[in-house]
């Protein structure tokens, strides 16, 4: 869009604002926010100083700082039957999300800045949404050598993590968060205790085997009616909880074991994905012993929509594994208390054939507005602005980006959503190549009606 454009007939809703008005935007930013009703088209030209601006009705739309996820799983290089850039960052968009962080739990592994500013590069040349790449903790998870963190830079890497796994020992673990420390780097944790998970996968394994020779289907997060023997039912259920008592053992500890040696190295630690109310509460405590914005976590979209109960589908199988209903609800308190800084979406796309398998993770992207919106807003009554903040501010201020606020000045990456625009998930129209969800045929409700990166629709319909 070359010149400026006003998008006028609007809700403005960001973590401080939520009131009928218009947006001036020019050169990819913020120019000018005007509160009041601006639903008269004459009303809104004369907004515009010079006249020249084009105008853009909303049609009374909320309009939103773009989201930003601080955990997405792009596959990139190397796994690209899963995912690709192009795939996942059109399911970013489309999601209402204008910055995502990519894991470097890749093929191979990112962990040298020249393979961060190769996937950075050519994931700009699709001028969708921004993307950070992030670099692994130890060199090409070798659970080892950290010397690669030497040649990091905040600036350029500012999140570090061994996604998908855990840092087994501890004093390779301490001496990197030392080093992230002294580049202000942050580390993003994992929280699993190794040991324990494969404890835990032997159990797995065997419901599992069981749901696979007994036909429970991959399309949805239940037995979708599939008739189980009661033997059999008791046969997974058992297995089940077995190894999610494990994993969820696993979680605790490794969260404690991490909290305590980010104080020791002095280091910004984000724990991912927290889904436990013990972890939480050991996130709780350490937030209270360390100065602001050292100690933060993300929980996720469906750790706040679901629970682990009954014979789960295939669809529904993720690392952490979904927990009990008094998690669930601890995370929620976690989100209104402040305890949870963010929302991330994990978005873990897999080909048909791996999640068949068991393979842990679905796409996230795609729903994850309408997840948040319809638990936390509709059912919790979280407001809004509550969500843009969840969503987008804090994530903006962790990772120190002119984004996620309504404000002259700040980037111009925006939505326009449907709050209350109700939906039904068919994932066969997702963009992300991953069609796994566990809210498959589940109705929803809130809408991403369009997405602006940099000033320029990267999504929707109509022309601005």
């Amino acid at each position: 869009m070359n010149g400026s454009l006003l998008i006028y007939n609007a809700r403005l809703v960001d973590e401080a604002t939520d009131s009928p008005g218009a947006l001036l935007i020019s050169g990819g930013r913020i120019q000018t926010v005007f509160i009041g009703d601006f639903s008269n088209r004459g009303k809104a030209v004369g907004c515009c100083k010079d006249g020249t601006a084009a105008l853009y009705d909303a049609c009374g739309l909320s309009l939103m700082p773009a989201f930003i996820d601080m955990h997405v799983h792009f596959r990139y290089p190397g796994l690209t039957e899963k995912e690709d850039l192009d795939t996942g960052l059109h399911a970013a968009v489309a999601g209402g999300y204008g910055t995502v962080v990519a894991m470097p739990n890749t093929k191979p592994v990112i962990s040298f800045s020249a393979q961060v500013a190769e996937v950075e590069k050519k994931a700009a040349e699709y001028g969708l949404a921004h993307l950070f790449q992030s670099a692994s903790i130890t060199n090409g998870f070798s659970g080892t050598d950290i010397s690669h963190l030497d040649t990091l830079n905040a600036e350029q890497v500012p999140v570090i993590t061994e996604d998908g796994r855990d840092v087994a020992n501890a004093a390779v673990m301490l001496a990197a968060m030392q080093k992230a420390a002294g580049k202000g780097i942050i580390v993003s944790c994992h929280c699993e205790d190794p040991s324990l998970a494969a404890a835990a996968r032997p159990y797995r394994e065997k419901a599992l085997g069981l749901m696979h020779r007994y036909g429970v289907p991959v399309k949805c997060g239940d037995s979708c009616g599939v008739p189980l023997p009661a033997s059999v039912d008791a046969e997974i259920n058992d297995a089940l909880s077995e190894a999610n008592r494990l994993l969820k053992l696993a979680e605790d500890t490794a969260t404690e074991r991490n909290l305590i040696l980010a104080q020791t190295a002095g280091c910004r630690i984000h724990i991912a994905h927290v889904s436990t109310e013990g972890s939480i509460e050991a996130v709780r405590r350490a937030k209270t012993a360390r100065p602001a914005g050292m100690v933060t976590c993300e929980v996720t979209p469906h750790h706040l929509a679901l629970c682990g109960t009954g014979v789960p589908g295939l669809r529904a199988f993720v690392n952490p594994p979904l927990r009990s209903e008094k998690d669930r609800l601890a995370l929620l308190t976690a989100l209104a208390d402040g305890t949870a800084d963010v929302i991330s979406t994990d978005h873990a796309p897999h080909t048909v054939s791996d999640k068949a398998a068991g393979a842990p993770g679905f796409s996230g992207l795609e729903t994850a507005f309408a997840v948040c919106h319809t638990i936390l807003a509709v059912r919790n009554k979280f407001s809004i602005s509550q969500l843009s903040t969840l969503m987008s501010a804090r994530a903006a201020r962790l990772l120190h980006l002119n984004r996620g606020r309504l404000l002259p000045g700040y980037d111009a990456d925006l939505i326009l959503v449907s709050p209350g625009e109700k939906w039904k998930v068919e994932s066969s129209v997702f963009a992300s190549k991953g069609k796994a969800t566990p809210f498959e045929g589940s109705v929803l409700e809130g809408k991403v009606r369009m997405t602006i990166v940099h000033g320029e629709k990267v999504y929707g319909a109509g022309v601005l």
